[in-house]
């Protein structure tokens, strides 16, 4: 069967975009490296020697991209229910991390460690229909910042993408119960007419 117009355009757009271009350069697996990299520029919230839990993390561009900034000593968990190819300095666990076990598995990992910081990259399968869509970002959101609750260490940061729109303020909101501070970056990296925002939550505090 042929391809349509639609994903000929798609594919089009795609092999032209300036961000696949570097990725194939630079080695990352996916553009979505330099979401992480423009916010790591801006907020510095990876350093050499960290502890960092990354959520939905197939196909590997952000676990890859904080494993070049945390080096050897540092140490990535990286989960997703979608397989991923090994990276070096990442250990990687194929699980819906919204389940029990997942969780021990993810505590059994860290070997008692608490994290410095947790990457949520997470998107719902998208409709298209923004009453639908709108409402599983912002579930997905809630999730990661549960499990940080879990897992974080006193004054570590959360990174999570969410779209604008119905909820975002209540999550905004949720977020400043626990952290110090919550700021949002729109990455130049972001694909254009997309509304992916991400909030920066540092200084995790408790709740």
């Amino acid at each position: 069967m042929g391809r349509t117009k639609h994903s000929r355009r798609w594919l089009d757009r795609h092999f032209k975009d300036v961000y696949v271009k570097r990725a194939r350069q630079e080695g990352y697996r996916s553009r979505a490296a330099y979401k992480l990299l423009e916010i790591q520029a801006k907020k510095r919230i990876l350093g050499p020697g960290m502890s960092v839990v990354d959520l939905g993390a197939a196909p590997g561009g952000w676990s890859q991209a904080a494993a070049r900034i945390i080096g050897a000593q540092g140490r990535i968990v990286a989960l997703d229910i979608l397989p991923m190819e090994p990276l070096p300095n990442v250990t990687f666990i194929q699980a819906d991390f919204r389940e029990e076990a997942t969780l021990a598995r993810l505590r059994q990992t860290l070997n008692g460690e608490v994290a410095d910081v947790v990457l949520s990259d997470m998107a719902p399968n998208l409709s298209g229909n923004p009453a639908v869509d709108q409402p599983r970002m912002i579930y997905l959101g809630e999730l990661a910042l549960e499990l940080a609750r879990q897992v974080q260490k006193p004054g570590g940061s959360l990174v999570v993408k969410t779209f604008q729109g119905e909820g975002f303020e209540a999550f905004h909101k949720e977020l400043r119960t626990s952290f110090e501070r919550v700021t949002s970056r729109k990455p130049k990296s972001s694909r254009p007419g997309s509304r992916e925002l991400y909030l920066v939550a540092t200084g995790y505090t408790s709740y």
